[in-house]
């Protein structure tokens, strides 16, 4: 018999820290052009009031939504971007994720409580959980520019301890373990994506384990929760330098309805498919008819890099993509030129796998038809 269910506000689970909003909430103030104590000022505050938000001693979810919806308000009002409310309430989702998995540790929390399993997650929001397992800045925050410099030797980055750190990931293993009911499909995924950033050796073995584990019961129509389990295992593995799982993932699902469900799921990731979702069964249901594919490839053709890790997968997609709308690379003219360069930069660095050939054969003929 399972554990009870965590409830919503009982301890592990729903505490939330603010190391990202609150270096989010920094980039605005500075990104406006102010000290902390003019906008102390602005706001009526003490300035160690908003000393304690960007350093997220004081997180900002702790704030009444009234409240923070203002905040956001008062920093556009002052010079802040206009997505500025945006990106810190995708700040504090990140938030939550990080508190809930540092707070728990080995301690399994039920899905219907869990961050990981209330919706599927977009590059952006992932971008802003790893920040401080990577350190590098999201895409979707370039447009802060600070004008203010940064006072004092302070972090650029938003930093947990390596305890912290540690705590994550032995939770993020315990609901990748446990988590073998149906309706914890999507928190173990996504669970399993996320060690892809651990990269203690025995974390390494685990996930080859898990490719195993999942590759066994891979078949080219199975069910879309076993098809993104081992999608999530193959992506991970590949992180951590081991390419072989993904040639093998991409071998099986080649030219079958998996290639439906990998274009949908690109499409949400990067934010081109409409609407959220709460769990991977879209995937498989949505019409890929739904999103242009434009903003997917000019994605994918930046990844196009001979180092990337993950360059097969790329390869595979961009081939799929163009293969199901014959005329995008006719309506997107401004990307074929940057696709050849980097299809022959890949080509030149070494050699390909025989489908990697093909495809890349592929692309440069639809290419040149795209010219005429």
């Amino acid at each position: 018999m399972r554990k009870r269910p965590t409830t919503l506000t009982s301890g592990q689970g729903s505490r939330s820290t603010g190391v990202i909003s609150g270096f989010v909430f920094q980039l605005a103030r500075r990104t406006a052009g102010l000290t902390q104590e003019r906008l102390a000022e602005s706001l009526s505050v003490d300035v160690t009031t908003l000393q304690s938000w960007e350093s997220g001693r004081r997180p900002l979810a702790a704030m009444p939504a009234g409240d923070f919806f203002r905040l956001g308000d008062r920093l556009i009002h002052l010079g802040a971007p206009p997505s500025t409310r945006r990106h810190l309430r995708e700040a504090l989702e990140a938030d939550l994720v990080l508190a809930t998995g540092i707070t728990a540790a080995d301690t399994w929390i039920e899905p219907v409580v869990h961050p990981l399993a209330t919706q599927v997650h977009r590059r952006s929001l992932t971008n802003l959980i790893t920040w401080p397992l990577t350190g590098k800045p999201p895409s979707q925050l370039t447009e802060f520019t600070p004008k203010v410099p940064r006072r004092g030797p302070g972090t650029r980055q938003p930093h947990l301890s390596t305890e912290e750190i540690r705590r994550l990931f032995d939770h993020l293993v315990t609901v990748a373990e446990r988590g073998r009911h149906p309706e914890d499909a999507l928190l173990r995924r996504q669970a399993v994506y996320l060690l892809s950033f651990d990269n203690r050796p025995h974390i390494v073995d685990w996930l080859r384990e898990e490719w195993r584990r999942a590759g066994r019961r891979l078949s080219p129509d199975g069910d879309i929760a076993t098809l993104m389990e081992a999608r999530s295992a193959s992506v991970a593995l590949a992180s951590t330098g081991d390419e072989s799982s993904l040639h093998d993932f991409l071998t099986v699902t080649a030219d079958t309805t998996a290639e439906t469900v990998n274009l949908n799921y690109w499409a949400h990731w990067i934010g081109e498919s409409p609407g959220e979702q709460n769990s991977d069964d879209f995937m498989r249901d949505i019409d890929t008819r739904l999103w242009f594919g434009t903003r997917l490839l000019h994605h994918l053709t930046e990844r196009l890099v001979p180092t990337s890790l993950h360059l097969p997968l790329n390869l595979h997609t961009i081939h799929a993509l163009v293969a199901s709308r014959p005329t995008l690379l006719t309506d997107a003219a401004t990307i074929r030129q940057p696709l050849a360069e980097a299809l022959d930069r890949v080509a030149s660095a070494g050699p390909l796998t025989r489908i990697g050939h093909s495809q890349v054969t592929g692309l440069h003929y639809a290419l040149r038809i795209a010219k005429r």
